[in-house]
């Protein structure tokens, strides 16, 4: 068993094989200098991005504050403003539906409104039997 790359026994030629070899190795190269990098220089950098960063987020934040405060402010507004709309519109309704109501009262029978009629009748004779005898008992102290 062989440890070198055959590019034949796979089916490729030695260009593919060569350029794959190529990416690994450079691949290896930038985990050196990266490592280096990071054990010389990268404490300073790394400080510098630190403080960079902080001082976008807390910009960042004040904007963000700012833009919800508003929002918030334009929301409770359009709360009152639907608040007062719908009890306006509701009272209107219950309004306009009293009225309607009140308009289409149930017709009577004919028997009841027969019946009605007859006690009508009967309550007026009596009231104009008490006037006549008021108006007599007048008269009566009257002479």
């Amino acid at each position: 068993m062989s440890n070198s790359l055959d590019g034949a026994r796979y089916g490729m030629g030695n260009g593919v094989v060569n350029a794959s070899r190529q990416v690994w190795l450079a691949g290896l190269g930038a985990a050196v200098v990266t490592r280096e990098w990071a054990g010389k220089e990268a404490g300073h950098v790394f400080r510098t991005l630190v403080r960079e960063g902080s001082a976008v987020e807390s910009k960042a934040i004040r904007v963000v504050g700012e833009r919800i405060e508003s929002t918030l402010t334009q929301a409770t507004h359009l709360i009152r403003r639907a608040r007062h709309d719908v009890q306006s519109a509701v009272t209107g309704y219950a309004g306009s539906a009293i009225a309607l109501v009140n308009r289409m009262k149930p017709a009577k029978p004919q028997a009841a409104r027969t019946a009605s009629r007859k006690q009508g009748t009967k309550v007026l004779a009596k009231s104009a039997a008490k006037r006549t005898v008021k108006r007599g008992t007048r008269r009566a102290v009257a002479r």
